[in-house]
């Protein structure tokens, strides 16, 4: 017979009513406090990657305020000649040759198109046979005269002798008379038909246009075969123009002024325009005049601005930026040391401009006292000094105290 082991008692041993009811809730929550662990460990590492990423910028070196010229205003206007045209033809004819093309240089007098000339060159023959007519006329005339004159002078000679009557003298008289008026009359008729010749060819030139000065043509308004005519006619179908040209060398700037600021823009006075497409060029110029009447809709005056040397990337209507500028300045009212800095370094935010100063590999915010525009830059009474360098990319990102690395 077999013995049970002594000392083993099983009376203690009993199931978890609440294991037995849910065996898997214990390994679900383990699996649960498990993801929930590694998901804030990988938020820390995220959050530690992103805080250690140095953003990349880019830094101007401050330089101190040698003087210079004050921003008086800033304005937008357009390239504008003096001298534009659309040359038009003198009289309503059909185009039969154009020669003028976009783009292209022409001198003054220079044919830019013919019209169809056979109806001119028809009334100019006309005209010259008229006159050659009455010219051939007034010849004969002239012959009959002298004839004429030679019979009254024997005449006079036989009367003297009592040859001939009193009114055979006088017949004589009144014939070289008639013809010395006759003469007189085809006289004007010739300088009339002469002037009708005139009129005439005036006509058939005005079937060539040419250049009225020299310039390029901007807009080529006809095309062979097209009617074209001083007036608008023909219902819409007749072109009033056949190109457009204008003096390049007349280029100039034509800018609206609000009217509150028109004081501070003087004739005469240093201006730089930087043209949209070009905005890294600066071209400088003057005020050549302030037109001395105002635009009642959008209260401006207009300004215009003469270039001080033209350049082929100055087109007709581009459109640009324009700063006019003040008195050179020599020295300061307040004696305060001033610095510019460029604009694109400061940064505005509710507690008042600041900008932030590279240094050591960090970035520094500080807040500053700004003075005087000065174009791309502006000057800095208090805050910066001389020499340091300024962050001019992603200030929006950065913050104060921040690790940051210059651009290579």
């Amino acid at each position: 017979m077999t013995e049970e082991p002594r000392g083993l008692d099983l009376s203690g041993l009993k199931i978890d009513e609440r294991a037995r009811r849910d065996p898997g809730r214990g390994r679900w929550l383990r699996v649960f406090a498990l993801g929930l662990g590694v998901v804030l460990l990988g938020s820390a590492a995220v959050f530690f990657v992103l805080q250690e990423k140095t953003p990349i910028v880019d830094v101007a070196t401050v330089h101190a305020d040698r003087g210079g010229r004050p921003t008086l205003l800033n304005a937008s206007g357009y390239v504008t000649p003096r001298r534009r045209a659309t040359i038009a033809a003198k009289i309503t004819g059909r185009v039969h040759e154009i020669f003028a093309e976009e783009g292209m240089s022409v001198r003054a007098g220079q044919v830019l198109a013919t019209l169809d000339d056979a109806d001119a060159r028809a009334r100019l023959t006309s005209a010259v046979a008229d006159r050659d007519a009455t010219a051939a006329a007034l010849g004969d005339l002239r012959v009959n005269l002298a004839n004429a004159e030679r019979e009254w002078r024997r005449m006079e000679a036989l009367r003297a002798r009592e040859l001939v009557s009193e009114q055979d003298r006088d017949q004589a008289r009144m014939a070289v008379d008639s013809l010395r008026a006759r003469i007189a009359l085809a006289s004007q008729q010739v300088t009339a038909a002469e002037a009708r010749v005139q009129i005439a060819q005036q006509d058939l030139d005005n079937t060539t246009v040419r250049a009225p000065f020299a310039g390029v043509v901007v807009s080529k308004d006809a095309q062979r075969g097209e009617m074209v005519s001083p007036v608008s006619a023909g219902g819409g179908f007749t072109r009033t123009g056949i190109a457009t040209i204008v003096d390049m060398d007349s280029l100039e700037i034509e800018v609206d002024v609000n009217e509150a600021y028109i004081a501070r823009v003087k004739p005469g006075g240093p201006v730089t325009a930087a043209l949209d497409a070009y905005p890294d060029w600066h071209i400088p110029g003057k005020v050549r005049t302030v037109i001395p009447t105002a635009d009642r809709q959008k209260a401006t005056v207009k300004v215009r601005v003469a270039f001080e040397q033209l350049d082929p990337r100055i087109l007709p209507d581009m459109g640009l930026k324009v700063t006019f500028w003040g008195e050179e300045a020599d020295a300061r009212a307040d004696g305060g040391p001033r610095v510019l800095v460029p604009r694109a370094a400061l940064r505005v935010e509710g507690d008042g401009p600041a900008v932030f100063v590279y240094h050591d590999g960090r970035v520094q915010r500080r807040a500053v006292s700004l003075g005087q525009a000065r174009g791309d830059a502006h000057e800095v009474i208090a805050g910066v000094s001389e020499g340091e360098q300024v962050v001019t990319t992603g200030l929006a990102a950065l913050r104060d105290g921040q690790r940051a690395q210059l651009r290579r």
